[in-house]
């Protein structure tokens, strides 16, 4: 009923905006009124407006942000990748290397025999014993090694095969307190004994006292007693002592070979040595 009596109040107010817009219309005074109802919202409608492109831009830099760190994974997995290449290269350039080396030695030295690849042993172990030097190489009596057979590389001398499995051997290197090697100085011809010494280096022994000995002077195997082949090089004298009251001089000498970095060595198969007592 209520509701029935307002409807002409309404109908009159209706009326009147109608009639009063019409009038500022036809007078072009609508501006004013948009201006009032407008002037309000606008600062309203700018402030939401920036919040949304804040919100956007906040959003869109969440996604940047995610990206660079797909991208980076992206490279740091490819990085890893290419370092790992690198070094697989690096090692493969490396061993190539001493391969070509060892076979410009074989090329240089016709008179011996090697095994082909079988016969080109990687060091797999070396004896824990500061005293005892030798190192374990991966070929063994499968592979047509024996007891006694020189071990060389391409730079000189390492050692003889005192021990052999099927697929193993252990070599005795020079520089052990044990072993002894007959040699000769490629200069003069000077014959003696080349013996290891506790500190890992090299001395030469039982040089006649009439023999001129000079720094850098170069020793080689004699071949005498046929226990290594002639010829091997196995160090460079880096000092001579001498004194008159003894028969003999002796002679500190540097191996060519470097017994720290022993990766590859060769076996000649064809030298066949007198039988070592042990």
């Amino acid at each position: 009923m209520k509701r029935v009596q307002n409807r002409p109040l309404l109908f009159v107010f209706l009326l009147s905006l109608a009639i009063v817009g019409l009038v500022l219309h036809e007078t072009g005074n609508t501006q004013a009124v948009e201006n009032l109802i407008l002037g309000p919202v606008t600062p309203v409608q700018d402030h939401l407006s920036s919040l949304t492109n804040d919100f956007s831009d906040l959003i869109q830099t969440f996604r940047d942000v995610r990206e660079l760190r797909r991208r980076n994974e992206e490279l740091q997995s490819l990085a890893d990748s290419l370092m790992v290449e690198n070094v697989r290269l690096k090692e493969l350039e490396s061993e190539n290397e001493t391969l070509r080396q060892l076979l410009q030695f074989t090329q240089a030295n016709p008179t011996y025999s090697y095994r082909a690849a079988e016969m080109t042993g990687h060091v797999i172990g070396q004896d824990p014993s500061n005293l005892l030097r030798s190192i374990i190489i991966d070929v063994g009596a499968g592979d047509g090694v024996a007891k006694g057979m020189p071990v060389v590389t391409d730079r000189g001398l390492v050692g003889r095969i005192v021990e052999v499995s099927s697929r193993s051997s252990k070599v005795l290197l020079i520089t052990d307190v044990s072993s002894s090697v007959n040699a000769i100085i490629q200069s003069s011809r000077a014959t003696g004994i080349v013996e290891g010494k506790a500190d890992g280096g090299l001395v030469m022994k039982y040089i006649p006292q009439t023999v001129t000995v000079n720094v850098g002077d170069i020793i080689l195997t004699s071949g005498l007693g046929a226990t290594f082949p002639k010829r091997l090089v196995i160090g460079q004298v880096t000092a001579v002592h001498k004194r008159d009251i003894e028969l003999f001089q002796q002679a500190e000498i540097k191996p060519t070979t470097d017994f720290e970095r022993l990766e590859i060595v060769l076996v000649i198969t064809n030298f066949e040595p007198i039988e070592m007592a042990q």
